[in-house]
């Protein structure tokens, strides 16, 4: 993945909100239930890493899309095991896959939600923070999962993302602030031409 150049609203630190206090399963039963967990579970897997990289996380894998895959497949070993039974990403022919990279993820995986402010205001964690940048051996795909507690009081939605650099520390940032301070490029708005826009798994879109 791209190596990325943020702002200091971008740093590699731990957010003050507790992890565990992300999500709170609510009263409703089935799916719903379900969903809420794996979402309080991928967010604390991508905010450990911030830490300390999990052995289970295979260096080799270690960028943007292999934390996308490596906190959803942690989520649902334990909340959902079940579904592991067949891989969790397709490959670009859309066959299961335990390996998918960023631009297959968002084709294959994932669904768009949009681009404006109003989506942004309904990201949920698990989403997805998308880039498309130009390079001359051809386009590079960035990914940024998105952490936020279902009551929006109680801390600012984060983005949480590997950078592409191998050895890389996993980084963390305030989504509003990436929003305005980042350079122009790695700006989730509609004026930047680079970013593709937000994305949500699509099983949880069924």
């Amino acid at each position: 993945m791209l190596p990325l150049s943020l702002t200091l609203a971008l740093v590699a630190s731990t957010p003050q909100a507790s992890s565990a206090a992300l999500e709170t399963p609510t009263a409703s039963a089935g799916r719903g239930a379900r969903d809420v967990l794996l979402r309080r579970e991928l967010a604390h897997v991508a905010l450990a890493q911030l830490r300390k990289f999990d052995p289970l996380w295979h260096p080799d894998q270690r960028d943007c899309a292999g934390l996308v895959r490596f906190a959803y497949r942690s989520a649902h070993k334990r909340f959902f095991p079940e579904r592991l039974a067949q891989p969790l990403w397709l490959d670009a022919q859309g066959r299961a896959s335990e390996f998918a990279d960023a631009e297959t993820l968002l084709t294959r995986s994932f669904v768009p939600l949009g681009r404006d402010g109003a989506t942004l205001e309904a990201l949920r964690t698990g989403d997805l923070v998308a880039f498309r940048q130009e390079q001359d051996a051809g386009p590079v795909f960035h990914l940024m999962l998105v952490v936020r507690p279902e009551d929006k009081a109680h801390a600012p939605a984060r983005v949480v993302y590997h950078p592409g650099e191998k050895g890389a520390a996993v980084r963390t940032g305030v989504l509003h602030r990436l929003a305005t301070e980042a350079p122009l490029e790695w700006r989730p708005i509609p004026q930047n031409t680079a970013f593709l826009g937000f994305f949500r798994f699509k099983e949880w879109m069924q």
